[in-house]
């Protein structure tokens, strides 16, 4: 068993959610400090460039 790599959708979604929040945090922390604007566009963006990332790293 340590050799299994997990079910890949628990994974993904795991990554979605977490990738998601972090977006999530990170640009309402630059709106706060008014970098740029919150918009939901903006951490769907962001988030799917981060997912796309993380899974790129980690295979």
């Amino acid at each position: 068993m340590p050799s299994s790599r997990g079910d890949p959708r628990v994974l993904f979604v795991m990554n979605l959610v977490l990738s998601t929040l972090f977006c999530y945090v990170v640009v309402r922390g630059l709106d706060f400090i008014g970098a740029v604007g919150f918009s939901w566009p903006l951490v769907a963006g962001t988030t799917a460039v981060l997912v796309i990332v993380t899974h790129l790293v980690t295979r």
